[in-house]
């Protein structure tokens, strides 16, 4: 049978009928789904194929109530569509900028909030925060309490931003409460909302992910989704290229450098994956199967690879990228 009782790790309704649909359970009286249970504690991870347009409609309601909500995006992997989501929540809206231990410690918070400043978006504040390392959680909070318009304060963000870490850490630090949501790096962990009582005066909502319908994440298997996942610092990687070379990553990404100057590319990408540079590119032909498109880049740009990180490039050049023709590559101002 199905009950009106969520459960407590991704939201979704708890029914014990069909074990092949979401929210099953064992037992009604479990506070999880089987789903949740076996990546708690096994970490096995069961794909959900979900839509956007679900996701959508709940943020659609999110903009229909006044109260705050937190947008959180991962420093490694932001979210290129801040702009329309804003567009589409007129709340009043803290940016929480996550992972910052993950970026070298050389990168300074002033600089990133700057970034984020330049583009012109109504935010209430910028805040960068660190989950691992318990970093401004304290101030997070303060500045919570101080624009907070009810009880209730929503979370949201893409897929593997960190909104479920963020919310067990909050609750780990200021409640009692021994709810956890589940957490994985894979893509639709949380399915529907999660609401959870911190204190006297705040609630929070975690909304599920939306998916990056390009990243990388998605066409990988779950050893390299966790291969691709950095869990401490990334130790940058700088290769000085010059016409006819490469760099490749993996066996899903080569980058040729086809015309310009010698050029500094420093990847900021997972310490785990093995890169390699080809000295005499026109003599190899890996990955040349993948998909195909050429940039012209300017002055101090980034080539982001959705999902994997990005690679900041100095001068002007023109490259070719090989890559699934299902993941998304752009180009932004140096993030760093």
């Amino acid at each position: 049978m199905t009950s009106e009782k969520k459960c407590a790790g991704c939201g979704v309704v708890l029914q014990d009928e069909n074990v092949l649909q979401e929210g099953y359970t064992t037992s009604l009286e479990n506070d999880i789904c089987q789903r949740c249970f076996r990546m708690k504690n096994y970490g096995e991870y069961q794909a959900v194929a979900k839509s956007n347009d679900e996701y959508l409609s709940i943020l659609k309601s999110v903009g229909e109530t006044k109260d705050l909500v937190l947008y959180i995006t991962d420093l490694l992997n932001i979210d290129k569509n801040i702009e329309e989501v804003r567009r589409l929540i007129p709340n009043k809206m803290i940016l929480v900028l996550n992972k910052k231990d993950i970026l070298p410690k050389s990168v300074k918070e002033e600089k990133l909030i700057s970034y984020f400043k330049n583009l012109g978006l109504d935010f209430e504040e910028i805040i960068v925060v660190s989950v691992n390392k318990n970093y401004n959680i304290d101030y997070l909070l303060k500045r919570i309490k101080y624009y907070q318009t009810s009880k209730n304060v929503y979370a949201i963000g893409h897929t593997n931003a960190g909104k479920s870490s963020l919310i067990n850490k909050l609750i780990k630090n200021y409640s009692d409460k021994t709810q956890e949501l589940t957490m994985s790096p894979l893509p639709s962990t949380t399915l529907s909302t999660v609401t959870i009582e911190i204190n006297d005066y705040l609630t929070l909502i975690d909304t599920p992910g939306l998916i990056d319908n390009g990243s990388i994440l998605n066409i990988v298997d779950a050893k390299m989704v966790k291969k691709i996942s950095p869990l401490k610092e990334i130790k940058p990687r700088t290769y000085q290229i010059k016409k006819n070379q490469s760099i490749i990553i993996e066996d899903f990404l080569r980058i040729d450098y086809v015309d310009g100057v010698k050029n500094s590319f420093t990847l900021y990408v997972s310490n785990s994956l093995k890169v390699k540079r080809l000295l005499n590119a026109a003599n190899h032909e890996d990955l040349k199967e993948l998909n195909k498109t050429s940039y012209d880049v300017v002055f101090g740009q980034d080539l982001v690879i959705s999902g994997l990180g990005f690679i900041k490039m100095v001068d002007k050049c023109n490259i070719d990228v090989y890559l699934d023709k299902n993941v998304e590559a752009f180009l932004r101002k140096n993030l760093i």
